[in-house]
């Protein structure tokens, strides 16, 4: 934590990792979804008229979403492809989205617990362009820690 009067350190979007149980090839072009917001629970006290109580409520998240180049490397899909057939053994992995400094030091880590993936979505094409084609996975998560 920075002492007062000293400027805190920023840290750049594009350095970054993913590290996926099971996936060896974890490289993204973009990673987004880390969020997670908790409910509140209102309820009106009796004897007040000053307003109701708030409670903290069930905490939701996001789902996360990975977006990389296309390659032949099959391992996402073939995660999603076992989800879509039914397979019970080792849908759910542990994901971690690690913040790096410019050195490529980790300086934040985010872990995303007990994770399925939900949505895949193949390249889009287009003749007229010349843009790399891009796969995206999407991943739901049951928890998130700051580690």
């Amino acid at each position: 934590m920075p002492q007062p009067g000293q400027q805190p350190t920023y840290y750049r979007a594009f350095q970054f990792m993913v590290e996926i149980d099971g996936v060896s090839n974890a490289r993204f072009q973009e990673v987004g979804g880390i969020d997670a917001t908790t409910d509140v629970i209102e309820y009106r006290e009796g004897g007040t008229m000053l307003g109701s109580r708030k409670l903290p409520g069930q905490t939701k998240h996001s789902n996360l979403t990975l977006k990389r180049g296309y390659t032949d490397d099959n391992q996402l899909f073939a995660w999603y492809e076992s989800v879509m057939s039914g397979k019970t053994e080792r849908i759910r992995r542990n994901i971690s989205v690690v913040q790096l400094d410019m050195a490529g030091t980790e300086v934040h880590r985010w872990n995303l617990f007990e994770a399925f993936p939900v949505k895949y979505t193949a390249p889009s094409f287009n003749a007229k362009g010349n843009e790399l084609s891009i796969e995206t996975l999407e991943v739901a998560y049951e928890r998130i820690e700051r580690a």
